[in-house]
């Protein structure tokens, strides 16, 4: 059997949504790499503030920004970005944006905006985690990631190990309801 590592995986830094004007719509960290929530923020406004003047409506772009490999993607008025160490590969950090991307659009049916998107944000929520798990890409077909999600938001039954904290916690809390009835 293999033994694979963490750093032989394919992995990102950060996954963030941001409106037309730069603010969080949704954003998750998967690196130490910005320790405090003020050097998060400097980050997402100077990465928007670079890429604002281009033209990714059509397709993705990649560029280097401080030593980190960012691929993003612009939908009506919503910024989508990953952002990976400079050792990543470029096709496969492209892959979890159109992933990422695709699988909102697939959730909202089409309606990619801020408003929509702020309406639905434990989906966008569960996308994200769907794609990335501490840091290491899972899955970037947009079907299967916005299935899967669909499945969690709408069927309560889903196995306890895949249950977000919250739905864990829901869970145990209506067996133990069902046991103090008995």
């Amino acid at each position: 059997m293999a033994d694979f590592s963490k750093e032989s995986c394919p992995s990102v830094k950060n996954i963030l949504l941001l409106d037309s004007e730069g603010k969080r719509v949704a954003v998750k960290y998967f690196s130490d790499d910005w320790p405090t929530n003020a050097s998060k923020l400097a980050y997402e406004k100077s990465v928007f503030t670079k890429t604002l003047k281009t033209n990714a409506r059509t397709e993705a772009e990649i560029t280097l920004f401080d030593g980190y490999i960012v691929v993003y993607k612009f939908v009506h008025d919503l910024h989508f970005f990953v952002t990976a160490g400079d050792d990543e590969n470029e096709l496969i950090l492209a892959s979890v944006l159109h992933g990422f991307s695709d699988s909102v659009g697939l959730l909202l049916r089409g309606d990619v905006e801020k408003r929509t998107a702020l309406e639905n944000l434990d989906l966008i929520l569960l996308c994200i985690d769907e794609i990335v798990d501490g840091g290491i890409i899972l899955e970037t077909d947009a079907n299967t990631i916005a299935g899967k999600v669909a499945t969690n938001a709408v069927d309560g039954s889903v196995p306890f190990s895949e249950q977000t904290i919250s739905q864990a916690l829901a869970t145990a809390r209506e067996h133990l309801a069902r046991s103090l009835l008995k």
